[in-house]
């Protein structure tokens, strides 16, 4: 049985989301995330201004008058939607968990996806795959989707990436648009990316936090890893030590994204101190301007 709670968590995105595909996304999606390909639809007489290339032969020699060969684009495609459902999504130091956020965005890519009459399935993962969902059809099916990302309760803490994408390329055996949506706080995972990024259209979504790359100057503090339990004593008052610690998270950073842009990987970066329609909307019309 669903709280209600629950049921009135899944109705608060519902509504805010579909609100934003319909002021925010329409057209953008369709435009960056073509078909397969173009499907024979019908023959029509031919029309001043139609292109030459298309006029079937045989129809027109059958008729006597120029026919036309009409073409649609086939349209239907799968979202894969790769969610880290692991401890360290359950931070956030000013406006919003990380974990929040991701299924904020979900839900966006979800009703865009079915928007357009298109397949959405989700993959759950923590140091193992927690959820399944094959893709289909519907906002039923969607919010079935929403309902699992606010309800489940992961068994896993830590974070193991290729576990997902491994398990990805096992169920899918044709090509899917497959976003990651993940802190990407995770190790070892560039091989699993490569193999899959050569089979699906892979697009990484990492979102952070402000006190993830910055530390606030209030004397010291204990720092605990979400994951691991591990805890250090950090004296943030030290300048040295802020600044370190920037210095640090500011080369991973760097490293991730550098690793992506080798592979041919598209990332999108989500602050959570920010929306993130913005950074979305944007990808979509790079990437439109790009293809």
């Amino acid at each position: 049985m669903i709280s209600k709670d629950i049921l009135k968590k899944i109705q608060q995105v519902e509504i805010h989301t579909r609100r934003l595909v319909n002021e925010a996304f329409v057209g953008e999606y369709h435009s960056v995330f073509k078909g397969r390909g173009m499907e024979f639809d019908e023959v029509r007489e031919y029309q001043p201004g139609d292109e030459i290339r298309t006029i079937d032969w045989n129809v027109t020699a059958r008729m006597g008058r120029p026919f036309i060969k009409r073409y649609v684009e086939e349209r239907e495609l799968t979202v894969m939607l790769l969610v880290d459902v692991s401890a360290s999504g359950n931070f956030g130091s000013i406006r919003q968990l990380k974990n929040e956020v991701a299924i904020e965005i979900c839900a966006l890519l979800a009703f865009s996806a079915i928007k357009n009459n298109d397949k959405v399935g989700l993959i759950m993962f923590t140091n193992t795959v927690e959820k399944f969902i094959p893709p289909k059809k519907g906002q039923k099916h969607v919010l079935r989707v929403i309902r699992e990302l606010l309800c489940s309760t992961p068994a896993g803490k830590g974070t193991n990436i290729p576990v997902a994408l491994e398990y990805l390329n096992k169920i899918s055996s044709r090509r899917t648009i497959s976003f990651v949506v993940s802190d990407f706080i995770a190790n070892d995972y560039a091989h699993a990316l490569r193999i899959a990024n050569k089979k699906h259209d892979v697009i990484a979504i990492t979102i952070v936090d402000p006190r993830e790359q910055e530390l606030p100057d209030v004397g010291f503090i204990e720092l605990k890893d979400a994951e691991s339990g591990e805890v250090i004593l950090v004296d943030t008052a030290h300048v040295l030590a802020r600044k370190e610690f920037h210095k640090m998270k500011s080369r991973q950073i760097q490293e991730r994204s550098k690793l992506f842009r080798s592979m041919g990987v598209d990332e999108i970066v989500i602050n959570t101190n920010k929306h993130h329609v913005e950074p979305i909307v944007r990808f979509f019309r790079m990437r439109e301007n790009r293809y």
